[in-house]
């Protein structure tokens, strides 16, 4: 026998521990395993012949890196020892890849011109899902559908949920950023804009207006993206709001006009709507046009359900504000509104870095083009999370940064997005992983689909709230599940279930024959598995 020793990067918690503890083990010619999340480490006793990759794949199909230490890594602190590691931005991607590199044994700068945290914490994921879950809360009390409970419209202090809101952002930003840079000595911010010289250094412009210098060995693009404005006319010189200015709006307009189909556009109008707001939306083709074509059907018609105004195939001719209206043209009417949003997407945080000094490219979007890796197109500089082509997600973000600092320091780390849950936080809900029926056929797999509603499920029957749909699409030789869109209340709590499912390349079957606690709303995914070979409203309500 013999004993091998690796780095392990990416767990979290003694359970990351644990189930890469039972994987190594799995592994033929492996005697035992022993890995330590303290550590970070991992050794393996086993047969002379044990297959090295084998072990490492193990690790990676968990979700994790594995690199296998030699003599010279247990001489040194860190395989990215000495470097000086120059990060552009300060959100979950940079962060991560920062924290990262100094494990790796790295100086690192991080050069931010505005709040340190970025986008997710800031003016994002956190502040646009408290405002959701308040808008939800208010809506069931007016709308829940027991008869023997009491309905009433509450009333609504938009200025107090900001508040509130904003002292949680306020909280998660101090406690999970600025507070890491404090006890972090081998990070150091720097406050002002970044600006490329060459491929290793890049300038800084900073608050008082004086320029400093950098030279780093390796360079993280991590700058983000900010919503887009298109070029209508009259537009800008209106006093419009974009997503930033909607989530900490302390007043409720009476009608409100949102421009977008996509996920920030939907998200924010319902939660005006709930909220007590007028809402029409307008749509340049379709809701979710991206997405399987029954998601947004199944979307749009909960919306209007519940009062929405929504104006598909349309795009705004012009805008004007008079008299605290905007009047708003959409060709063959005028919509007046006291209030507009425009949420038509992101557009990458890079065109004022001068990329072209450092010969990094980019897309005709401006988003930095990177491989699996996080390198660009200049192999010691790397990108992540939204200013890149890569899906625009703050879990991505932060799993690209990790992987980016691993590989700065001469790792081999791969971000493998084949199982990449979405989840848009609408009520219903929708989320997604793996690919379409659509999309595997154009990729030349012969696949299948099977759709259950949610009168087939016995939760949803429970919660009287039947709205939506679960489809699974699969291989159709090998039954394999290739992906999942769902349509439920609780559709992001459920969807891990199904990219477990991928990532563990099972079949219908095998899903199928799981055991699901039932009553809850993940039993769906394990229904709508059977279907491909049952009739599943021919079972008992908790029938195997």
């Amino acid at each position: 026998m013999e004993t091998l020793e690796f780095r392990i990067t990416g767990m979290t918690c003694e359970h990351c521990a644990n189930t890469l503890n039972s994987a190594l083990t799995r592994v033929s010619g492996v005697e035992r395993a022993a890995v330590s999340y303290a550590e970070q480490r991992a050794r393996v006793v086993a047969k002379p012949d044990v297959q090295v990759d084998a072990l490492i794949q193990a690790v990676r199909e968990k979700g994790y890196e594995a690199h296998l230490e030699t003599p010279a890594d247990k001489n040194q602190t860190g395989a990215g020892q000495g470097l000086k590691v120059v990060v552009i931005g300060s959100g979950s991607a940079a962060f991560a890849a920062a924290l990262r590199a100094t494990e790796e044994g790295a100086a690192v700068t991080i050069v931010e011109a505005g709040i340190v945290g970025g986008t997710c914490v800031n003016v994002g994921c956190v502040p646009s899902k408290i405002m959701i879950r308040a808008a939800q809360m208010a809506h069931h009390q007016a709308h829940h559908p027991f008869s023997g409970v009491e309905r009433h419209t509450p009333s609504i202090d938009r200025a107090a949920l900001v508040q509130q809101q904003q002292q949680r952002v306020d909280e998660l930003r101090r406690d999970k950023y600025e507070a890491l840079l404090d006890s972090n000595p081998n990070v150091n911010l720097m406050r002002g804009y970044a600006r490329f010289i060459d491929a290793h250094t890049i300038e800084v412009t900073r608050p008082d207006g004086s320029i400093k210098p950098l030279a780093a060995d390796r360079i993280l693009i991590a700058t983000g993206r900010s919503p887009t404005v298109p070029d209508v006319p009259g537009l800008a010189s209106t006093p419009y709001w974009t997503s930033t200015d909607a989530l900490v709006a302390d007043t409720l307009p009476k009608h409100l006009v949102v421009v977008g189909a996509s996920v920030v556009a939907l998200e924010l109008a319902q939660a005006f709507l709930r909220l007590g707001t007028m809402v029409t939306l307008i749509a340049r083709s379709k809701l979710l046009s991206k997405e399987d074509p029954a998601i947004g059907t199944a979307l749009q018609a909960a919306l209007v359900a519940e009062g929405m105004q929504i104006v598909t195939h349309t795009q705004i001719k012009n805008v004007k504000h008079e008299g605290g209206i905007f009047q708003i043209d959409i060709g063959r009417r005028t919509i007046n509104a006291d209030q507009l949003l425009v949420a038509v997407g992101r557009t990458p945080n890079t065109d004022k870095l001068n990329l072209e000094a450092a010969g990094v490219k980019v897309d005709k979007a401006g988003a930095i083009v990177i491989d699996d890796h996080m390198r660009t197109s200049v192999p010691h500089i790397y990108a992540a999370g939204d200013c890149t082509n890569q899906p625009q997600y703050v879990y991505v973000a932060a799993a690209a940064g990790t992987r980016a600092a691993t590989n700065m320091a001469g790792g081999n780390a791969v971000l493998d997005l084949s199982a990449m849950p979405a989840v848009i936080f609408t009520d219903p809900q929708v989320a997604t992983v793996g690919v379409t029926e659509i999309e595997a056929k154009a990729q030349g797999i012969a696949a299948e689909s099977r759709t259950l509603f949610l009168e087939n499920v016995p939760r949803a029957l429970a919660n009287f709230d039947t709205t939506g749909f679960i489809k699974l699409v699969a291989e159709k030789e090998t039954g394999r599940l290739l992906g999942a869109q769902i349509v439920s209340g609780e559709a992001g709590e459920m969807i891990q279930t199904a990219v477990l499912a991928i990532r563990n390349r099972m079949t219908v079957k095998e899903l199928g024959d799981q055991l699901f606690p039932y009553l809850t709303m993940a039993e769906g995914l394990k229904l709508c598995a059977q279907t491909f070979f049952k009739d599943v409203k021919q079972l008992s309500c908790c029938a195997g």
